[in-house]
């Protein structure tokens, strides 16, 4: 009897789920990041207005991503959310009172200000977060057989700060992005000026981790520098760089406000590839393969018949919402 191995379709699913929560939800964290910064009354509501349509739809890719982690890979998300624990529960709590701020905002005038730097922590704090889940997925994590082994707090290490700042870093030019898109006049300029400093962070942020990770595990040093991967994967930082020089015009083109939000998608995509091709095939770094932490065959097939229905809906009604808020937004009745 011939068993269909599901692996590399669940694979393909997480890789697109995380993608697209990076990006999507990505971009809105990093309006909210940068709404702290809002000069007055007017463009914050403008900022806040911007995402309103869609914010919420876009923390669905953060549930498929986790349920198909749980589900396809119940020994990677045994051994690595107890390792991760305090930083998810922060970025779990501050999402939360990033949405409650975001409701209480329109609602409660009298404590305004308070509901605004609310909306603004929440944002930085659930990037931070997410940037130290990050970090220690990449360094790895203490395991003895099939359990995680290590104290709660290991995962905060000098790397995984760093990937957390560069995060807030690179979610904020994201968001700088979205606002030079949806927005006119002086608050797109000032995502633009707000864009140039946080791409040139990004681009710091990008070569140190570039550099760090091989220095940090070996097994990534060999897979990057030997012969003839350095030739294979050479294309990966040749594109990044010729992306980085295309963010950067557009960034300085005041006529150009589709392409900085497109940029800074390709540095994330081609960031997103560089660690999976650093990684793969490991789901649990140093310890596990996606096909030793994998569920049974019969499991990920019973799965994968009700995920291939709903991604295609998450996708459709995702697309619809984004086409029918597409415009400048304004201030009063939100677009046009």
């Amino acid at each position: 009897m011939i068993t269909l191995d599901f692996v590399p379709l669940w694979t393909l699913i997480l890789g697109i789920a995380v993608f697209f929560y990076v990006l999507l939800d990505g971009f809105d964290l990093g309006v909210g990041i940068l709404y702290g910064f809002g000069p007055d009354r007017t463009s914050r509501i403008l900022m806040m207005n911007s995402i309103s349509p869609v914010w919420d739809g876009n923390e669905t890719w953060l549930i498929l991503g986790s349920v198909g982690l749980l589900a396809a890979f119940p020994l990677a998300f045994a051994i690595f959310i107890p390792a991760v624990y305090f930083p998810i529960l922060v970025m779990l709590l501050a999402l939360i009172f990033r949405g409650v701020a975001f409701e209480f905002h329109f609602r409660d005038a009298s404590h305004v200000t308070f509901w605004d730097r609310a909306f603004s922590f929440g944002s930085l704090i659930a990037t931070f977060a997410q940037g130290i889940v990050l970090g220690a997925f990449i360094q790895g994590v203490d395991v003895d057989g099939r359990k995680f082994v290590g104290s709660s707090f290991d995962c905060f290490t000098p790397f995984s700060l760093f990937t957390g700042l560069a995060l807030i870093f690179g979610y904020s030019l994201l968001g700088a992005g979205w606002l030079i898109l949806k927005t006119e006049g002086e608050l797109q300029a000032r995502a633009r000026r707000q864009g140039l400093w946080c791409f040139i962070a990004v681009l710091i942020a990008i070569v140190v981790i570039s550099l760090w990770t091989p220095i940090m595990d070996s097994t990534i040093r060999q897979r990057w520098f030997s012969w003839p991967n350095i030739a294979y994967f050479s294309p990966i930082p040749i594109i990044t760089l010729a992306i980085a020089v295309f963010e950067w015009r557009a960034l300085l083109n005041e006529r150009s406000e589709i392409a900085p939000f497109i940029g800074a998608i390709g540095l994330f995509f081609l960031s997103y590839i560089g660690i999976a091709v650093s990684l793969y095939p490991m789901i649990v770094p140093g310890h596990f393969t996606l096909w030793q932490a994998a569920s049974s065959p019969d499991t990920q097939a019973f799965l994968v018949v009700g995920t291939l229905f709903l991604l295609p809906i998450i996708l459709m009604y995702s697309a619809w919402s984004y086409w029918v808020f597409r415009g400048k937004v304004n201030a009063d009745i939100g677009y046009h």
